[in-house]
């Protein structure tokens, strides 16, 4: 992103020049708070330079034409734009001041019957990028906590340049007291052409294979997605030199103003070590800062340079800020983030789902995070992240986030080992942890948790819509880091390794579901069979029903450390089975499990005969310690029963005694 001149549009609107003076204060590096001592003159000449707006300019002289120097004082977004040659760019398109709508689905509707003057001369051809794409391009986030997650994820990707913490939180616009949003972290912060890189489109720093971001979108489309307006501070240290960078993207002030493409104001500052101060950052001419200053002066919640670099106190030495203004109200005209419901949280205005289910039953399934995390950013913070970073904390209204493992709330696991493939090459592998929820039946939730680079994409994702209750209460886990997630990490590329995984998941679902169901108190569909091939023969080929072993569920606790290494060779033959069936990696029809699956033949390099043999042994003795268990289970049922029975019998006899005792009384 080029930063364009300004010297000439400056000199045009008629603000006076201001001699800038360094600003003085105790480097964060050095130890102590940031002590910032700004000159009383410097800030009142600049104020005064900027007291005729230019949204009054337009509103009294309606027909007056914008001004036409070509020169910006702003960041262009421009993508190309040469900061030597920028007079085919006119600063100012022939619109007058809109009225910023307050609802975000609405605020990109401006038809006043005037059309923007986007002109291009010299002969240059660049793209120019109207203000209205940052919220069309913000459209892509339909639910305001994905969006927010997009600044998370930013700041998660900074644990590796030394971050501890992000910091989420209600802040106060001093301009009106409305509410703001703050996103805080202590990472490594932007250098001033970092900075500009933030603000532009498309641009990614981020090469590690474990970054979540990488498509360089996320902030644009994440801030104009929660708030018209953000201002970002960031703090950068580097071989003892330390910058701060201030940049502004508003879409207010692009619209009000009827800027046809996408400035930013931005100002920059440099530590001078030898003297302890905060001078103006060199790398372009005061008439340019100056401008920029103004703008930020103007357009910010913060009228004066001293309350700009004031934002810097807290962050030290390093680290970046963004607050988050003029934010979006919802259709009933509420600010679309609820701060004041809970003090230790922040809410979706309104999002509050009712769920349908028996009375009883009610609020054990609203109160389940799967329902939560739709309107309670807490709550889907806890799950974000399939692992938390090591040192590393969520803090969220003044409180950490807790880690919530999703695994963790499930019962009679299994782990089931999942190797996608196209063509006859195997594209990665999976192992989904799946199970039923520990409130089954009572719930009425169902679906799986698919994480990206642990980051979470699809929450209780629904792969089956179950009839009779078939899959009721089947949750699932996994991290498929084999498929990309779309720019708002929301959802996943529609490609045919996607499809492939959703067919696979379904199966599972019902697999799991008509195996197990008799253990929440349903009728079993099926019960497991034992294949009809020999041990001898096993080795080569395998028939029938893979058979996963149950974590919890069959065999005493005792010996499932002992079972570890086999439950993962299981699931092994069992998946090379299924990738024998089909060369091209698509999965088994909808009803397998109805059916005898014909002998595949297993390559030796992949199960020895001596290891089939062994697992098949190994199947064989587990499978009668639970067919034992299932005995055992049935008596005990029947005898509970019967004692069931006699109880009531004997509340029966006692009600009768009593009867008798008060009529002889």
């Amino acid at each position: 992103m080029s930063l364009s001149d300004f010297s000439d549009s400056f000199a045009d609107s008629g603000l006076e020049e201001v001699e800038m003076k360094p600003v003085k204060l105790e480097p964060p590096g050095f130890g102590g708070s940031v002590m910032r001592h700004v000159q009383n003159h410097n800030t009142q000449q600049l104020q005064k330079s900027t007291s005729l707006s230019r949204v009054q300019e337009c509103e009294e002289e309606r027909s007056s034409n914008a001004p036409s120097s070509g020169r910006s004082g702003m960041s262009m977004l421009d993508q190309g734009q040469s900061p030597s040659d920028d007079t085919g760019l006119s600063s100012t398109s022939h619109l007058c001041p809109a009225p910023i709508c307050r609802q975000f689905w609405k605020a990109g509707n401006y038809n006043d019957g005037t059309k923007a003057n986007i002109s291009i001369q010299n002969g240059n051809n660049y793209l120019h990028v109207h203000p209205m794409f940052l919220h069309s391009n913000a459209t892509s986030h339909k639910w305001a906590f994905g969006a927010l997650a997009e600044l998370l994820d930013n700041a998660v990707d900074e644990v590796q340049n030394g971050a501890t913490f992000v910091n989420v939180d209600k802040t106060i616009n001093p301009r009106d007291g409305s509410a703001a949003l703050l996103i805080q972290d202590d990472g490594g912060g932007m250098e001033p052409e970092g900075m500009r890189r933030c603000m532009s489109f498309g641009f990614s720093d981020k090469k590690e294979k474990t970054a979540i971001g990488r498509y360089g979108n996320g902030f644009k489309t994440s801030t104009m997605r929660l708030g018209a307006d953000v201002i970002v501070f960031s703090c950068h240290l580097k071989d003892g030199v330390m910058t701060q960078s201030i940049g502004l993207l508003s879409y207010t002030f692009l619209m009000r103003m009827g800027y046809d493409r996408i400035v930013v104001p931005m100002v920059d500052y440099k530590l001078n070590a030898s003297t302890g101060t905060m001078e103006v950052f060199h790398c372009h001419d005061k008439e340019h800062f100056k401008s920029n200053l103004s703008m930020l002066m103007q357009w910010s919640p913060y009228s004066s340079e001293a309350d700009l670099l004031q934002q810097f106190e807290d962050i030290g030495s390093h680290g970046t800020k963004v607050i988050i203004y003029n934010l979006w109200c919802n259709d009933s005209g509420n600010v679309e983030l609820d701060f004041d419901s809970d003090p230790e949280d922040i809410r979706i205005n309104g999002d509050k789902r009712k769920v349908d289910t028996l009375p009883a039953w009610k609020s054990t399934n609203e109160q389940h995070i799967a329902n939560r995390l739709q309107y309670s950013l807490r709550a889907y913070l806890s799950i974000l992240y399939l692992r938390m970073p090591e040192n590393f904390s969520i803090i969220l209204r003044g409180q950490i986030v807790e880690h919530h493992n999703i695994a963790d709330e499930l019962k009679f696991i299994e782990y089931i080992l999942y190797r996608p493939q196209i063509g006859g090459f195997i594209e990665g592998q999976v192992v989904t942890t799946i199970g039923f929820l520990k409130e089954a039946p009572l719930l009425n939730i169902h679906g799986f948790n698919v994480y990206h680079k642990n980051r979470l994409i699809l929450p209780f994702w629904p792969v089956v819509s179950y009839a009779d209750s078939r899959g009721r209460g089947v949750v699932g886990v996994l991290e498929a880091n084999f498929i990309e997630p779309i720019h708002n990490k929301q959802d996943f590329e529609r490609t045919s390794l996607f499809q492939k995984l959703e067919v696979r998941l379904k199966e599972m679902t019902w697999e799991y579901w008509d195996y197990h169901c008799g253990l929440i108190g349903y009728l079993p569909k099926k019960k497991p069979r034992v294949s009809a091939a020999t041990s001898d023969s096993m080795a080569n080929h395998i028939k029938g029903q893979p058979f996963i072993l149950n974590q919890t569920s069959y065999g005493p606790s005792r010996s499932r450390s002992k079972l570890g290494s086999l439950k993962q060779k299981m699931t092994e033959v069992a998946e090379t089975t299924r990738s024998h069936a089909d060369e091209g990696g698509s999965m088994m029809v909808d009803d397998w499990a109805t059916h005898d699956i014909q002998p595949i033949e297993v390559p030796g390099d992949e199960v020895g005969e001596e290891e089939a043999t062994n697992l098949v042994q190994e199947r064989n003795k587990l499978r009668a310690q639970c067919l034992e268990y299932e005995k055992s289970e049935k008596e005990l049922n029947e005898k509970l029963s019967c004692l069931m029975t006699e109880l009531e019998e004997a509340q029966a006899e006692y009600a009768r005694l009593l009867d008798e005792a008060k009529s002889f009384a």
